[in-house]
């Protein structure tokens, strides 16, 4: 497909992170325990059509640290376009393009220049409704998989039928052999719930909707171009820590210098 492989793209900084926590990057089911789960950092998405309130996993430091450096230090998304929706699917921002961009410009294809070790922490975190998820690029390019500097997806997914499961099954098959399988719990989640079981293991999920689900879906069924981009602009309007890492405070706003860099694509 174009820009942004698999609901596309590019995610964070990943500055400061220690060798302590770096050294579990990419081992898939590695669990990094820096903070306790009842202490998930939050965060609160404002957009021209409502709110919704997300959670960032402790399990993923990286990209949490990421993400929440670039709300705090750069007020980063504040303006932001979600730049490409698609029903029973996903909704996408973080292409810093989007803020000034014309109507029916093509988006989706800028990032900041870096990449984000992948955090994939199968069977525990997995692409179910509501989960928040860093694009990328594809394979032929990125074989490790890692992570875009911004660009971020809100998984919506439609319920899954034996069909959906079998697709999401083989495709953990392919990638990790018999090491890793669909968990009854995945399972009872993508079949009641929804989600996106084939994108398991392609990308980071990094953390879930809280509140705003209903946001995400009147987002999702917006009118849209040929390029999946909402006909009516839907804009970040601003993203606010709602709570933060232990020790950490809101410092002030630094001008953003890094460079937009070559588009992510996505199947």
């Amino acid at each position: 497909m174009k820009n942004v492989m698999l609901i596309i793209s590019m995610l964070l900084l990943c500055c400061g992170v220690g060798a302590q926590t770096a050294k579990n990057v990419g081992k898939v089911g590695a669990v990094v325990k820096t903070v306790k789960a009842e202490e998930r950092p939050e965060v609160l998405i404002e957009t021209t059509m409502g709110n919704i309130r997300v959670a960032l996993y402790n399990e993923t430091p990286l990209h949490r640290d990421n993400f929440l450096k670039l709300i705090r230090e750069y007020h980063y998304y504040d303006s932001l376009l979600f730049h490409r929706v698609i029903p029973d699917f996903m909704i996408q921002a973080g292409d810093p393009y989007s803020k000034n961009a014309p109507k029916g410009a093509v988006l989706g294809d800028h990032s900041l220049d870096y990449t984000i070790p992948a955090e994939i922490r199968l069977p525990q975190i997995y692409h179910k409704r509501g989960a928040l998820a860093a694009a990328r690029e594809p394979d032929m390019v990125n074989p490790k998989r890692e992570s875009s500097s911004s660009q971020f997806y809100i998984v919506y997914g439609r319920k899954q039928d034996e069909r959906g499961l079998q697709r999401g099954r083989d495709n953990l098959r392919q990638l990790f052999g018999d090491s890793i399988k669909m968990t009854d719990e995945m399972r009872e989640a993508y079949t009641t719930v929804g989600g996106t079981p084939h994108l398991d293991g392609g990308y980071t999920v990094f953390g879930e909707v809280l509140d705003g689900m209903d946001v995400v879906d009147r987002i999702q069924r917006v009118e849209r171009d040929a390029n999946d981009r909402p006909l009516e602009d839907v804009r970040i309007i601003k993203a606010t820590i709602l709570k933060d890492l232990p020790g950490m405070e809101e410092k002030p706003k630094k001008v953003m210098k890094r460079v937009a860099k070559k588009p992510v694509k996505r199947k």
